[in-house]
């Protein structure tokens, strides 16, 4: 690659290459593949000027420009690593497009009339195209329309200064609405992607090296260790590690890695080291795809973003309209022209989708992934709020709440038999048992003889000479005839009312005691019913499968005033569906297999972060491994996305209506009133950007 070097100092040095020679994207790939030298410590490349300023540190300069110098065609026109990169983000050659738009513009008055003006119609021609490619569309009132009027009348009437002074404020004004864009999706996606970084890849040779992640691709074999955040999807070939998948799946615990695991870009090795080789890298990972995906969704707009846009569309009719009267009262053209150069559009169209934009890439830093923009501003009003219970209010692993004997024995001398026999089957209420005795220490040697499973009931064996039974009431009191404890009722009924599930032991002829398991309820739960309720939510329900005190315990310790027990699947679509149908705004949230159909049905459906696979797909919004602790701040998210656009409009009505009006009376010159608005749209849309 040829260049020259234009400046230089210690650790730092810019040179100029033929700005022609490279696409943006090759440009990207040079900047991607200097960072990843050794003592190349940054490399910026502004496509627009041809430049590379280049830093480094424990290197000599010959050596940094030699880098440059080295990129030759089997780089640069590699496919798959072209394939890894994307184009320049938004901000990298602004000032240098801005600089060279402004010199540009004054150049141009130092040539001769009849040059200048040549200069100047092809400058407006393409607005003049799109302008007549509208009307011939049926668009006769847009902003496309509007330019290419006032572009028009002005060229024609011979003002060519004002043609080229308004062409371009024009295009500045694109140049910074672009970049406004650009820099709020990038915002988004960042907010999602990790940032490049080194990552140890094994050569076919064995050796290790250090390449940049961008510049992964398909086949290589990477090494992630402790601490190392995985750069790409791929599958495991050596070693073992815990990952932290919670950025990709919302699991809130390590999951174990090892050779044959599938491995996914942006989770975090915890423990250990894994070798993997690379299935997807660059565009193809599974992150980038969610970006991709977040980038479609704008096509879900909010209601406010079609609001807005629809008004600005009805409004440039207007500008027609009150151009003609100017001309007709006045009989000045000048004055008729600058209704045509301040236009409501531009600005509306501009900031409407930055917000949801803005809204989405809020929402991505609390961990929360929506699907379109305008399930966001719908939470926001939403007033029926239904939950599921278990997995969704309740953590969805039962633990030992109580545990009671009744033959003088200790908790810890019961709960040692019990878990010798439980550890044997793997069913939720076993794993309770078994957990709790590791918590309390305790060990268990078998003792006893081989332990029988009695289908639906319960499990039994032999100790010394008694028979142990461990299961529910009607195998311990009906089918072995187990005589009951008087107290036992109003000990069952006490643990009943508090949600408690219930599990008899029995040994001998006797019962030797109770151990009550309880699916504890989140803290974060509590917490966020109680701001759904300041925020107005007016219906809070839970809708259960479990029985009526279950279902009554777990909601009075949410905070839940409205349940349904006992229901099926069925029974919270047909809720929504009643509820939809009497005007309210439904918000589902679930996370099992038989919630999808809620969540279909649903206004907005939330996917808890450990929900199953049809759920995720099924809902609208999936929250992080928080449980509900994102909640409220997503639904203050979507009231504030409301209020901005609102806010917004009102402001670009109020302003560009003032410069018209100073138009028209002649204290607001043409060009100035250009410059104006087309500051006011850039102001407008740096506002929308702002944290929601």
């Amino acid at each position: 690659m040829k260049y020259k070097i234009v400046h230089s100092l210690p650790g730092r040095v810019r040179v100029r290459y033929n700005r022609y020679s490279l696409s943006d994207r090759q440009a990207a790939l040079v900047k991607v593949v200097l960072e990843s030298k050794e003592g190349i410590t940054s490399a910026e490349v502004n496509t627009f000027s041809g430049g590379i300023l280049i830093r480094y540190k424990g290197i000599s300069e010959a050596q940094a420009v030699g880098y440059v110098g080295g990129l030759d065609k089997s780089v640069l026109e590699n496919r798959e690593l072209l394939a890894t990169v994307a184009a320049p983000s938004a901000n990298e050659s602004l000032l240098g497009t801005l600089t060279w738009m402004v010199i540009r513009h004054y150049l141009k008055k130092l040539l001769p009339f009849p040059i200048r003006r040549a200069l100047h119609f092809i400058g407006i021609a393409p607005r003049l195209v799109q302008g007549v490619k509208s009307v011939a569309g049926g668009r006769f009132f847009c902003a496309d329309t509007l330019d290419a009027t006032a572009l028009g009348l002005s060229f024609f009437k011979g003002n060519i200064n004002t043609t080229g002074s308004v062409s371009f404020l024009l295009n500045v004004g694109e140049v910074l609405e672009e970049y406004t864009k650009r820099k709020s999706f990038d915002n988004l996606a960042l907010s999602m992607l990790n940032a490049d970084e080194l990552v140890s890849v094994i050569q076919d040779d064995g050796q290790e090296v250090q390449v940049s992640s961008q510049l992964l691709k398909t086949g290589d074999r990477v090494i992630c260790r402790m601490g190392g955040v995985i750069p790409a999807d791929g599958t495991v070939i050596d070693g073992l590690a815990m990952v932290n998948q919670a950025s990709m799946t919302g699991e809130s615990l390590p999951v174990e890695k090892k050779k044959g695991s599938g491995v996914f870009a942006s989770t975090i090795v915890e423990e250990g080291e894994i070798m993997f080789r690379v299935k997807n890298a660059g565009g193809e990972t599974r992150v980038n795809k969610i970006v991709s995906m977040i980038d479609r969704s704008q096509n879900l707009k909010a209601a406010s973003q079609i609001s807005a846009e629809r008004i600005a569309d009805s409004l440039v009719k207007y500008n027609f309209m009150l151009a003609g009267a100017t001309y007709l009262i006045t009989r000045d053209f000048t004055k008729a022209m600058s209704t045509l150069l301040v236009d409501y559009s531009c600005a509306m169209k501009l900031s409407a989708p930055i917000c949801v934009l803005s809204a989405m890439r809020d929402c991505a830093k609390e961990g929360i992934i929506v699907k379109g923009g305008k399930f966001i501003e719908e939470l926001s009003r939403a007033d029926t709020f239904v939950f599921d219970k278990t997995g969704t209010l309740t953590e969805s692993n039962p633990r030992v709440s109580r545990i009671i004997p009744f033959d003088g024995r200790s908790e810890d001398e019961m709960l040692k038999l019990v878990a010798c026999l439980e550890e044997h089957f793997p069913h939720s209420l076993a794993r309770a048992v078994v957990n709790e005795a590791k918590r309390r220490g305790i060990t268990h040697e078998e003792e006893h003889t081989k332990v029988e499973y009695v289908l639906a009931h319960g499990i039994a064996s032999t100790l010394n000479g008694q028979k142990l039974c461990v299961g529910s009431a009607h195998f311990i009191f009906d089918d072995e005839h187990i005589p009951m404890p008087d107290t036992l009722p109003e000990t069952i009924d006490a643990l009943a009312a508090d949600g408690d599930s219930v599990l008899y032991f029995s040994e001998g002829d006797h019962l030797a005691g109770v151990i009550a398991i309880k699916d504890f309820i989140r803290e974060e739960s509590v917490m966020a019913v109680a701001e759904l309720k300041k925020l107005g939510v007016k219906n809070i329900v839970m809708i259960t499968g479990d029985g009526e005190r279950t279902a009554a315990a777990v909601a009075r310790q949410a905070g839940i005033t409205e349940y349904i027990s006992q229901a099926l699947p069925d029974t919270k679509v047909d809720y929504i569906k009643r509820m939809r149908s009497e005007g309210h705004i439904v918000a589902m949230i679930g996370d099992g297999i038989n919630d999808a159909p809620a969540l279909a049905e649903a206004n907005i459906g939330i996917a808890m972060g450990k929900a199953s696979s049809i759920a995720s797909e099924t809902a609208d919004i999936m929250l992080p491994d928080d449980g509900l602790q994102s909640l409220p701040r997503l639904k203050a998210i979507g009231s504030n996305l409301a209020s901005r656009i609102t806010g917004n409009n009102k402001v670009i009505i109020g302003v560009n209506s003032a410069l018209i009006l100073g138009g028209i009376t002649g204290l607001v010159p043409n060009a100035t009133a250009a410059l104006l608005h087309n500051t006011t749209t850039v102001v407008v849309g740096m506002n929308a950007m702002r944290e929601m």
